[in-house]
């Protein structure tokens, strides 16, 4: 009888990102990595390099195979895919709690000591911030325009993808609204220098 594997779950999302990413069809690092620039990448960020050596670490894990595809003039492509190892690591991780991200933001914290710089200076970064939150909530809305206009006739997979849209719609509204609301706060404080 074999010694079972203990597996540090908290350690390993980004493996998990990228069986998640290649469970519908095979993809080849570069493409797996632009999927990353893209869709996983709105709420799951990856360097190329990162995911190259965690495409590895699955390989010798056997959670995962790469296939050998010749090309013309170039380097053979690998193309990945998920085995029943990784598919049954992958369906254990979905089944585990997930812990409330923790939050490393910058801006927030250049916000808490706001009142260091002048008053004029933290609002017109609340504006800058706000309008970037803008900017990625138009992403989202005409990614949902385009593709989801009627989510309930979609593939289940493109459903479950609809509920991380939404997620990212929510977040970034919330980020303008509480953009909006810190601004009016700074206006009604009057502050003195």
């Amino acid at each position: 009888m074999s010694t079972p594997i203990l597996i540090n779950f908290k350690n390993m999302s980004l493996a998990y990102a990228i069986l998640v990413s290649l469970i519908c069809e095979p993809k080849s690092g570069y493409d797996l990595a632009k999927q990353f620039d893209g869709t996983v990448g709105f709420f799951w960020q990856a360097t190329h390099q990162q995911i190259y050596r965690e495409l590895t670490k699955l390989e010798q894990q056997s959670w995962i195979v790469a296939e050998a595809i010749a090309q013309d003039g170039r380097p053979d492509k690998k193309l990945f895919s998920v085995n029943d190892l990784g598919l049954s690591h992958l369906k254990t991780w979905l089944l585990q709690s997930s812990e409330v991200a923790s939050s490393k933001d910058e801006f927030l914290l250049k916000i808490y000591a706001g009142y260091l710089i002048p008053e004029k200076a933290i609002a017109q970064k609340i504006q800058e911030h706000r309008l970037l939150h803008q900017q990625q909530l138009e992403i989202y809305q005409a990614i949902e325009r385009n593709f989801f206009s009627s989510p309930q006739d979609c593939a289940i997979e493109a459903q479950f993808a609809y509920l991380t849209l939404r997620r990212g719609i929510n977040f970034e509204q919330g980020w303008i609204e509480w953009c909006d609301e810190a601004t009016e706060l700074l206006k009604s404080w009057h502050h003195q220098k």
